[in-house]
């Protein structure tokens, strides 16, 4: 059998990602559908940890705009991630894949609390863990939350499921004619002004020295494909 690439991963989705052909919440096929690719990956012999934001249910941001404060809203926010990350553990175990759900806001009776260490000692025991509640404070997304946590941990890599094959010098989806890197380094990602993490997740990495790669989660089979060495997405690094 053909050795991935990196023993260790975190894969941040968005709560987007989550609604499939729905308009708001959780499309239950899309559950299925990822926690299949994460089951292959398993296989494969990688550990893996998520970080899962919660837009498809509320965004801290547009909070603001509705009346709330910014703490009020991140924090409405971060609940959010917590509903998404429980709907994905039940889709995760109906496979018979061990999971483990840590917040980052205690809420013991839903998930256990975030500790380092016992995070890293469930990846070495072989489950996934799903690491919710951003990083239990206003004012940092979860990319943010993805950046620290994956440093944390030790992962080798960050694989940030889009809806896009890549990084763009533009929207390739308002721009036909979007150039798309292949690589990219931290530098010219902040330099440019590119979305794909916010400033400090970004700066984060860059300090760390933890590679980025940007990939389209909705094509099935990439992430598998991505992690065996196909040249799949954009590679942000040094």
């Amino acid at each position: 059998m053909q050795k991935p690439n990196y023993k260790r991963i975190l894969l941040k989705l968005s709560g987007e990602d989550l609604l499939g052909q729905k308009k708001f919440g959780i499309d239950p096929q899309v559950l299925v559908r990822l926690s299949e690719e994460i089951e292959e990956v398993k296989n494969l012999g990688i550990e893996v940890a998520l970080v899962i934001g919660g837009g498809n249910i509320f965004r801290g941001v547009s909070g603001t705009d509705q009346g709330f404060d910014q703490v009020t809203g991140d924090q409405m926010g971060m609940l959010a991630t917590l509903i998404n990350s429980l709907a994905l553990q039940s889709a995760l175990e109906k496979r018979n894949i061990h999971t483990r759900l840590l917040s980052a806001i205690r809420i013991e009776e839903v998930a256990e609390p975030y500790i380092r260490r016992r995070a890293i000692r469930h990846l070495e025991k072989g489950r996934v863990i799903i690491l919710g509640a951003g990083t239990g404070h206003p004012y940092f997304t979860t990319d943010t939350a993805a950046a620290l946590r994956a440093i944390e941990i030790k992962a080798d890599v960050i694989l940030k499921g889009t809806r896009v094959d890549g990084v763009y010098d533009s929207d390739p989806e308002k721009n036909f004619n979007a150039i798309k890197f292949n690589e990219i380094s931290y530098l010219d990602v902040l330099k440019k002004g590119l979305k794909v993490m916010d400033l400090t997740a970004i700066t984060l990495c860059q300090e760390n020295k933890l590679p980025i790669i940007i990939f389209n989660m909705n094509q099935k089979g990439n992430l598998k494909r991505l992690l065996l060495g196909e040249k799949i997405g954009t590679l942000v690094g040094n």
